[in-house]
């Protein structure tokens, strides 16, 4: 046995897909282990460090209370999406089946990938704007598709908007685009995209017969009177969007893994035969509770965007003071920042020295995009903490020295 266990010792197949040398584990979750390691304020990694509503806990408990621990319908159980379809009408002014258009996934990254899985072919191309949210390009790759990334490019000033040329997006639609993914308000810049810039998307979309994935995790977070837009709401997109939410930002409770994708029956039907053999469903007690979220009065979304307008206007100063080019959010919860002044010979050797040497952790800007090259001067700050936590962080910053 010994001789015949040699023998193919040197002929052993190459067990693991060609897909996973495409892409890296994730760099954001690996900034909070490293934060963990050396103690450090853990500014890297999107999740609030203070309480969920009550009302939503409190839900989740009278849920468990009443026995709700088995598996919900698969697509999501019947008051959440109800909600869901209500709410859009609310928001959005989108007119949404429950019963047809809604499926209720294990957070809003198993929305992604459900719906990517459920519509790209191998040899289709999916456009995303970068710096991108670390999962997409992955997520192209294992639906068997091709990435395509359109540049968005930081203002000169602080006060400016990330900007996109019309030109180089129009070249990247052709016979084989399936998709645009489009994350608005954006994950790591803070872009939210206006009006005009949603149309030109909707005129190729509609152009080059295209999909448009929107993730609009972060719609009720928004500063300085910017307007969310769901891309489902334009004329001539409600019948090719796929629109993803969930519960984890707008209600502090990234852990409970309960999200959704809106979309025609059509392609619902897709998503739903996919997320059925990827997770069959998400958490029973926490889909009653996220209804229960949903039903929340409209002084709560206003208190929470003015809650981390607060606190993006005591984390930015900080930066500043520190030597940090900062590029201000209109919407979500983090910092985009130029750390060219500090001297260092890339953004990863400069998050490493900030994390161990200084006690902050962030996340370097290179994950972000496809070349790493282009984000080798930004790094992400996440600002969804107590204050006392960036109070903290700012005294540990004042340390900071440049090269």
């Amino acid at each position: 046995m010994a001789d015949i266990i040699s023998s193919f010792s040197n002929q052993t197949k190459q067990f693991l897909s060609d897909k996973v040398s495409q892409f890296t584990e994730s760099v954001i979750r690996e900034m909070t282990r490293q934060a963990m390691i050396y103690g450090a304020v853990n500014l890297a990694q999107g999740f609030p460090d203070f309480a969920a509503p009550a009302e939503i806990k409190q839900a989740a408990r009278a849920a468990i209370e009443a026995d709700v621990n088995q598996y919900a319908i698969t697509w999501g159980a019947k008051n959440l999406r109800d909600a869901i379809a209500r709410q859009m009408g609310v928001w959005q002014g989108i007119a949404v089946d429950p019963e047809k258009e809604v499926t209720v996934c294990c957070g809003s990254t198993e929305a992604m990938i459900s719906t990517l899985l459920a519509v790209c072919n191998a040899g289709d191309e999916v456009v995303i704007f970068e710096p991108f949210y670390e999962n997409y390009g992955p997520d192209a790759v294992l639906s068997g598709a091709r990435p395509r990334f359109v540049k968005l490019r930081p203002p000169a000033s602080d006060v400016g908007e990330w900007t996109f040329d019309e030109k180089e997006l129009r070249r990247a639609f052709d016979k084989n685009t399936k998709a645009i993914i489009l994350n608005t308000p954006n994950n790591p810049t803070g872009k939210v995209f206006t009006r005009a810039e949603l149309e030109l998307i909707r005129d190729l979309c509609v152009e080059f017969d295209v999909l448009a994935i929107t993730d609009e995790i972060y719609e009720h977070i928004l500063y300085d009177g910017t307007e969310h837009i769901s891309m489902a709401s334009l004329e001539g997109m409600r019948e090719r969007t796929v629109t993803i939410n969930g519960m984890s930002k707008t209600y502090g409770v990234t852990g409970w893994r309960v999200g959704w994708a809106v979309a025609p029956e059509n392609i619902t039907n897709a998503i739903r035969k996919v997320h059925d053999f990827l997770t069959v469903g998400a958490p029973a007690p926490l889909q009653e509770a996220g209804a229960a979220a949903l039903s929340l009065p409209a002084e709560y979304y206003a208190k929470l965007a003015e809650g981390y307008r607060v606190r993006r206007d005591r984390l930015m100063p900080t930066l500043q003071a520190a030597g940090f080019k900062c590029f201000r959010p209109r919407g979500a919860y983090y910092v985009m920042t130029d750390v060219s002044a500090f001297g260092f010979a890339d953004d990863v050797e400069f998050t490493k020295y900030l994390v161990r040497e200084i006690g902050v952790a962030a996340v370097p800007g290179s994950s972000f995009y496809r070349d790493a090259r282009d984000g080798a001067r930004q790094v992400r700050f996440a600002f969804c903490k107590k204050l006392e936590t960036l109070d903290a962080a700012a005294k540990k910053l004042g340390k900071l020295t440049r090269r």
